[in-house]
């Protein structure tokens, strides 16, 4: 039998900085476009996301830029450090990606690149990936998250077909981060105050009178809100998986890199401890 061929390794695209934009005093908006955008697309799922790439360890990489070379000859300190940010919009006709920040300072890597970074920048990223839409043959749907949520719960009320059922819940952290979506949908925004992350986010969910019907849920957020959630939807209320999209987007007390190296594994103790370690999966 002969042998399958490798799976052809993925190009990064490569973006100028068109506009940058603060919406909100810790959401800074960043517009992506340029010729290096041409073989992009993000017209599937409401949920899309990229893979920004910044050089890491003071390295400046070759051109043209390679991801396979660069492993081969960087140390691994000094290979790229990926964040991964939701397509807030797509507009295949401009050729224009929109991507939302959440800024906190001066900390992590991606917030102070978004609130420093000019027009004409080069940023190069990977994607896309996703994988939820609102499905308009639910009954109704349940959208909840936290700020790095948001970007993804805008996109999909957007989507939705006016006269859709939906019970949509966004906490931040208070009432000057509420954004304007174009929706006909009233976003229910819990403000956090000095309350712990998700904790208002869980309890309005939790209060939540839920319809009749079938759901399709979209729940991200803080990881251990999420986990929270999840039990609510799977194992009290006996959602269907396929109904439902959940995923801790990040985890307190982590960076990107340590959530993401421990995900697969806080994913499959969430299951064993949620459903006896059945094959429904936490992401």
């Amino acid at each position: 039998m002969a042998d399958r061929p490798g799976r052809k390794p993925r190009k990064p695209h490569t973006a100028q900085v068109v506009r940058t934009e603060r919406l909100t005093p810790h959401m800074q908006r960043v517009v992506l476009g340029g010729e290096g955008l041409a073989a992009f697309s993000a017209d599937t799922c409401t949920d899309h996301y990229v893979k920004l790439l910044f050089p890491s360890g003071g390295a400046t990489y070759p051109e043209p830029f390679d991801m396979e070379r660069i492993r081969e000859e960087f140390p691994r300190e000094q290979w790229p450090v990926t964040r991964t940010y939701t397509v807030r919009h797509w507009d295949a006709e401009l050729r224009e990606l929109t991507l939302d920040f959440v800024v906190h300072g001066d900390e992590g890597l991606a917030g102070p690149w978004a609130r420093d970074v000019q027009p004409g920048a080069t940023i190069r990223f990977m994607g896309p990936g996703g994988a939820y839409a609102p499905d308009p043959a639910a009954d109704w749907h349940l959208l909840a998250g936290d700020e790095s949520a948001l970007p993804a719960i805008a996109r999909s009320l957007e989507a939705l077909p006016d006269g859709a059922r939906v019970h949509a819940f966004v906490e931040v952290a208070g009432p000057e981060e509420e954004q304007k979506i174009d929706s006909d949908v009233e976003v229910v925004w819990l403000h956090r105050g000095d309350r712990p992350v998700g904790e208002a986010l869980v309890e309005a969910v939790r209060g939540l009178d839920f319809p009749e019907g079938r759901v399709h849920a979209f729940v991200h957020g803080e990881a251990g809100c999420v986990k929270e959630l999840r039990r609510l939807l799977r194992v009290e209320r006996q959602y269907p998986r396929e109904d439902l999209s959940i995923s801790g987007y990040w985890r307190l007390g982590h960076n990107e890199d340590g959530w993401q190296s421990s995900k697969r594994e806080w994913n499959a103790q969430v299951e064993a401890e949620q459903e006896g370690g059945t094959t429904a999966s936490a992401a």
